[in-house]
């Protein structure tokens, strides 16, 4: 369609052009995973802000295809996700795969070694998921792989309490036939 075409559709609004110009879906989207942990309530106070615990991230979709080869190629740094870098943001010091953690902003990696899978917290944010400087790594900690039963179509990345409330869980990330983990606590 050429530039005349569209703005006499547009002319005619936004309906008529939307009908003439087929749609299609993103490749990824963003999403989300948090946790809020409540401090202790005061009698005669309102209750204190949560305090969250939050990863962001571009999440791509298979549609038919391998998962990365970033994933099962050893040493290859992937930027654990799509897009812009994953983001981790905490209000706590946290404890990640028995790494401490200072609250703050960090962006996520992972990496195949070749005994077995790493996460990487990196201490640059805001960046292209692409620009990966492993001089500003503050940890990589081991990660547990298992094969899934179901094809897992769209990245899901999920940090999952922990059933008795307690401020600890699993940091999970499942993509095609893989899930990987690790623990995750507040300090």
């Amino acid at each position: 369609m050429n530039r005349r075409t569209l703005i006499a559709l547009l002319a005619f609004g936004p309906s008529l052009a939307a009908a003439q110009i087929p749609l299609k879906a993103a490749l990824s989207g963003r999403a989300s995973t948090e946790v809020a942990l409540n401090p202790p309530r005061e009698a005669g106070k309102p209750a204190p802000k949560a305090l969250v615990v939050k990863v962001d991230y571009g999440q791509p979709h298979a549609r038919g295809r391998e998962v990365p080869t970033e994933l099962t190629t050893v040493d290859t740094v992937w930027r654990t996700g799509a897009n812009m870098q994953t983001a981790l943001t905490s209000d706590v010091d946290l404890v990640v795969g028995g790494a401490t953690i200072p609250k703050g902003a960090y962006s996520l990696y992972t990496v195949r070694t070749a005994s077995g899978y790493q996460l990487i917290i990196n201490a640059v944010t805001g960046q292209s998921g692409m620009q990966y400087d492993k001089s500003k790594d503050v940890v990589r900690v081991p990660l547990r792989a298992r094969p899934l039963g179901e094809v897992r179509e769209s990245l899901q990345i999920a940090l999952v309490p922990a059933g008795d409330q307690s401020p600890q869980g699993l940091l999970t990330i499942a993509w095609g036939k893989l899930e990987l983990s690790t623990n995750w606590s507040v300090k």
